[in-house]
């Protein structure tokens, strides 16, 4: 018989997955892409991406080796338990857009263009805070 567990995601697994899909996207991979990589298919990917199922540490170090980023990067924003909130620059960077217009706007050089862009798009914030 199966063995089957009613725990819910931890929010260190959610935080670990969580890293994983934004260093896939840095890397430009598909959920689809990587679990080839891994011998896994892309479901097995989203469910590590959500939390849904736990990373265990030799998969961890393969995800690690195959994005080319330290095993620690996948708990970077968890240092305090209250560092899981949604205030994280990773929680902004795993959206798709949000990571194209962060890695479109860092290839600007001119600082007087930089800032420019920066104002414009502060100036279509809603809520009008800088």
């Amino acid at each position: 018989m199966a063995k089957t567990s009613n725990k819910s995601a931890s929010r260190m697994d959610k935080l670990v997955g969580r890293n994983i899909r934004v260093h896939r996207l840095v890397k430009g991979l598909t959920q689809e892409g990587l679990g080839e990589k891994l011998g896994v298919t892309f479901q097995q990917i989203q469910k590590y991406e959500k939390g849904t199922n736990r990373v265990g540490s030799g998969r961890l170090y393969q995800i690690a080796a195959l994005l080319e980023v330290p095993v620690t990067a996948f708990f970077e924003g968890g240092d305090s338990p209250t560092a899981l909130r949604n205030s994280s620059p990773f929680d902004l960077l795993a959206d798709p857009v949000s990571l194209r217009l962060v890695q479109a706007f860092a290839e600007i050089a001119d600082l007087k263009t930089r800032r420019a862009v920066l104002a414009l798009v502060e100036s279509m914030n809603s809520t009008g805070k800088p």
